[in-house]
């Protein structure tokens, strides 16, 4: 064989190409895809067998859709839920949307002909991997896929969740949203809440050395942030992600985009009436390091009296939302538990972005009651047109700038919060 593929590259190989011209293509192509040209310290050129592993994707494939895809699938749906983190309605149309988007997850035959691996092969593949945190290697025994086509695909799956989803579950909330969280916030004692905000750190093993030092923070490991917001029902309205360990919540928020639609005027207004006073911008419940700004609500660190001890009980209970967000989330998909095993810093984001965005879709399909759309929308968001010829606009976003950090309007929300508390709930619970 290894004078066969030597005659063949150097064009002595004699066959007749009028007899079967796709046959002898496909034998070309067979040698030069099973062996390796090597050169001696000589110059002299041999060659020597690839290595090649006959996985039988075809069967790989039909096991797997007879375990969950079939119309009576060996394993039930909730076995189904348990292992892939979804249900089977959902799988498939993600499924379906990442095909319309990038056709590499559509099956084809390769360069002999041969059926390639499905697109359930590959996605369920990426699943695995996200939702047990294991090396590309770990699915080949079950999905028949190997360890590059694994990563690659993974990517690949990365990049067209991000595509398709992003504008929908990772977006800013809406009106019809600011209203559903209005409401969600007063029915918990906390009128003008739209969630809750804090930040955790992912452990990045294989980070460059020469970045340890700038993403190595308290954890003596280097680690990325993300930064959240979350709300009751443990959907993500916010993440910001990318930034070093080294920093700490407040570095973060002055880079993340939390605020920036707020300070521009095209988040939607979000009325709300509090012991008498009048507000139109909301607030997130937040740990003690965060600024005294308008519109975040801490704890009091030593409270005093029954007032202020019955708030800090009340604010630090919501306040856990994000919390078990954070811990669903890492439960759900466990590779951004452990430590992440890639060089990329861009590929840790899409990996990050794209749990967030499923572990949305999740949160909806698996949503036990609609919570409604029939609230009272206000209309009265102001729409500004950004322009470089008056000042009036840029006026009016320093003043909402400084509006939102404004550490005055902090404690008055504090100080009416505390009495609205105590009228509603604290005098029955003493």
């Amino acid at each position: 064989m290894s004078n066969l593929f030597n005659k063949f590259l150097t064009g002595e190989l004699d066959y007749d190409s009028s007899d079967d011209e796709e046959e002898n293509a496909k034998i070309s192509w067979l040698m030069v895809s099973n062996f390796h040209m090597m050169k001696s310290k000589s110059g002299e050129c041999f060659t020597i067998p690839r290595k090649y592993i006959y996985r039988d994707r075809v069967s790989g494939n039909d096991r797997l859709y007879n375990d969950y895809f079939a119309e009576n699938p060996i394993y039930p749906s909730n076995v189904f839920r348990r292992r892939f983190r979804m249900n089977r309605p959902l799988f498939l149309h993600i499924l379906n949307v990442i095909q319309d988007c990038d056709d590499y997850f559509i099956q084809k035959n390769d360069g002999l002909g041969r059926i390639g691996l499905s697109g359930l092969q590959k996605m369920t593949a990426c699943i695995r991997m996200l939702a047990y945190g294991v090396s590309a290697d770990c699915v080949d025994e079950y999905v028949r896929i190997g360890e590059t086509t694994t990563i690659k695909s993974l990517k690949r799956f990365c990049e067209a969740i991000i595509k398709c989803f992003e504008k929908e579950y990772l977006r800013s909330p809406t009106k019809e949203d600011v209203s559903r969280l209005l409401k969600e916030g007063e029915s918990r004692g906390f009128p003008g809440m739209l969630g809750s905000l804090d930040c955790m750190h992912w452990q990045w093993k294989n980070c460059p050395s020469a970045w340890h030092g700038q993403f190595t923070g308290h954890a003596q490991n280097p680690t990325i942030i993300l930064e959240a917001v979350a709300s009751y029902d443990l959907w993500i309205w916010h993440a910001f992600f990318g930034m070093p360990g080294s920093h700490n919540d407040i570095n973060v928020l002055d880079r993340s985009h939390l605020f920036s639609e707020l300070a521009e005027g095209r988040a939607p207004l979000a009325n709300y009436t509090l012991n008498g006073h009048t507000y139109n911008m909301g607030y997130y419940l937040a740990d003690g390091i965060y600024p005294k700004w308008a519109t975040i609500v801490q704890s009091i660190s030593q409270p005093q009296g029954l007032k202020n001890k019955f708030f800090t009980m009340r604010q630090e209970a919501c306040r856990k939302d994000v919390e078990r967000a954070f811990g669903v989330l890492q439960a759900r998909f466990a590779i951004i538990r452990g430590p992440a095993r890639f060089w990329s810093h861009k590929d840790l984001r899409s990996i990050m972005r794209t749990c967030i965005i499923l572990h949305n879709m999740i949160i909806e399909n698996e949503r036990e009651q609609s919570l409604g759309t029939e609230f009272d929308v206000s209309d009265s968001s102001p729409v500004i047109q950004t322009s470089h010829e008056s000042t009036l606009c840029f006026s009016e976003f320093l003043s909402r700038h400084l509006k939102i950090r404004s550490s005055g309007l902090h404690f008055k929300l504090r100080s009416d919060l505390i009495e609205h508390l105590w009228m509603q709930y604290g005098q029955e619970d003493h």
